[in-house]
């Protein structure tokens, strides 16, 4: 025999899924449901905590349980992908907002993560990333000039790497990647669309040339509901 608060977790996600429930809908309250479905609060709870647990629902304290937007954009995890060619493979309305390019000197923490001397020369590029008209990605780019000798806010707006591989003629090798969930800092709630968000994923890289020079280190903050970061693994 299946569990009640099974039953009730099939069936609002099965709404959700079919989009009879549409995302940012705010769910009927703990009470509303018990008598619904004619259960107790415990099985009503042990429903929302599953829908929760599997990306269906984000319950606000005070609030209550919302739908989330179960059509999230698959974010690779292996691979070496830029925005540009991200949003193309989606086929999605994206947009990309330059806020900030300029030459700065490290500081100690640049120093550390681009390994660089502090009379070195780094691009600083700060660019906010729409997708269907809404800010969900905040990418910090910090290149070596010593590499990356020039950049303009056409660039910065277009594709760094296809003009580091199409005008500069190098070859980006590869990448060291980390992936981290951070509390929401002032930066991200001034940039991004976070709603009621207080969390994002953050997906720092360290990308190298093919001859092993290290020349970007980045943050890539994202909004948590709209990504689902892939990655395909073999046992050896």
């Amino acid at each position: 025999m299946v569990s009640k608060y099974l039953i009730i977790y099939n069936e609002i996600k099965e709404k959700v899924e079919n989009g009879d429930i549409k995302p940012n809908t705010k769910l009927s309250s703990e009470n509303e449901l018990m008598k619904k479905y004619s259960v107790s609060r415990d099985t009503i709870r042990k429903s929302l905590n599953l829908l929760e647990q599997n990306g269906y629902i984000q319950k606000i304290k005070g609030k209550g349980s919302f739908v989330l937007d179960i059509n999230k954009f698959d974010f690779p995890i292996s691979g070496l992908t830029s925005f540009k060619e991200l949003a193309n493979k989606m086929g999605v309305k994206s947009h990309t907002i330059l806020e900030e390019l300029e030459l700065i000197k490290p500081d100690d923490f640049l120093m550390n993560q681009l390994n660089v001397s502090k009379n070195s020369n780094i691009w600083k590029v700060i660019r906010v990333r729409e997708i269907k008209d809404q800010r969900i990605i905040l990418d910090k780019d910090f290149f070596n000039k010593k590499h990356i000798p020039s950049l303009t806010d056409d660039i910065c707006k277009d594709s760094v790497y296809e003009y580091i591989e199409g005008e500069l003629g190098l070859k980006i090798g590869f990448a060291k990647k980390e992936i981290t969930v951070q509390k929401a800092t002032e930066e991200d709630k001034k940039y991004l669309d976070l709603e009621e968000y207080d969390m994002i994923v953050v997906v720092k890289n360290y990308t190298y040339l093919d001859d092993m020079s290290l020349f970007q280190y980045t943050e890539s903050r994202h909004r948590p509901d709209k990504f689902r970061f892939v990655d395909f693994a073999r046992r050896k």
